[in-house]
C-alpha cells in the first residue's frame, strides 16, 4: 500500500483520485518524451564501466594515461547506450544514482532515466512485470537484452510542487496496478485517511480469503 498511494497536502479531499499505473515520487534524471508502448530496464548498479575489478589497484603513470582512461570510459558508456537503443529500451529504472556520463548519453540516445528507487519500488515493478534487474555483460555488446518490461506510458506528473514520474506497466499477473492520489489540507489528515483506507483494504483481503475457503 505504501508504494501504491501518494499523499498530497494542501489540496481539498475532493481532489483525490485514482490513476492507472504507478507513481514514483521522484523526478526524471533524464526525460525523453516518446509516444506509445516502450521497453524499460531495471538496474541495480552503476552503468558507467569501471576501470578495474573490485579490490584491484589501478595505477596511472601520466596525464596521458589518465585522459586515455577517461576516453575509454566515455566510449564504453556510449556503446552501452547505443546497445540499449538498438534493443528498443527507452526507460531506465535504477535503484542507484547514475554517473553524469550515463545521464548525458541517455539523453543523447533518447533513453529516459529514473534513479534512486527504493528496494520496495524495485520489488513492486519486478512483481508486476515479472522482470529481474539487468546485469551488464562486459564486452559482449551483441547479446540481445531480454530483461525488459513493457511500459504503456511514461510521463511527468506534478503533485502541487512535487515532480513525480507516472508510468503504466503491462502486468504479467491478474494484478493491474493503480495508484491512489490522496489529497488533504495537512499531512496529519492525509495520514489518518491513508491509515483508514489501508485498514479497509486489509479487511477486504481477509473477507475474500474467507469466501475463497
Amino acid at each position: 500500500f505504501a508504494e501504491l498511494h501518494a499523499a498530497v497536502p494542501g489540496l481539498p479531499l475532493a481532489s483525490s483520485r485514482v490513476l492507472p499505473g504507478i507513481v514514483l515520487r521522484r523526478d526524471f534524471a533524464a526525460y525523453c518524451p516518446t509516444d506509445g508502448e516502450l521497453r524499460a530496464l531495471l538496474v541495480t548498479e552503476p552503468l558507467r564501466p569501471a576501470l578495474t575489478a573490485p579490490g584491484v589497484e589501478f595505477v596511472v603513470d601520466s596525464e596521458g594515461q589518465y585522459q586515455a582512461s577517461l576516453s575509454w570510459i566515455a566510449k564504453r558508456t556510449e556503446a552501452l547506450m547505443k546497445h540499449l537503443q538498438s534493443n528498443n529500451v527507452k526507460l531506465l529504472l535504477s535503484s542507484v544514482k547514475q554517473e553524469d556520463a550515463v545521464i548525458y548519453y541517455a539523453k543523447l540516445y533518447g533513453v529516459s532515466v529514473v534513479e534512486c528507487l527504493s528496494p520496495e519500488e524495485m520489488a513492486l515493478v519486478s512483481e508486476i512485470t515479472g522482470v529481474s534487474p539487468y546485469v551488464p555483460f562486459g564486452d559482449n555488446m551483441d547479446r540481445e537484452i531480454t530483461e525488459t518490461a513493457v511500459v504503456t506510458f511514461c510521463q511527468p506528473l506534478l503533485l502541487v510542487s512535487k515532480r513525480c514520474v507516472h508510468i503504466g506497466l503491462a502486468s504479467v499477473c491478474a494484478f493491474q496496478p493503480h495508484c491512489l492520489i490522496l489529497c488533504g489540507p495537512v499531512d496529519g489528515v492525509n495520514e489518518q485517511h491513508a491509515a483508514a483506507l489501508q485498514e479497509a483494504f486489509t479487511m477486504l483481503q481477509q473477507l475474500f480469503k474467507t469466501l475463497d475457503q
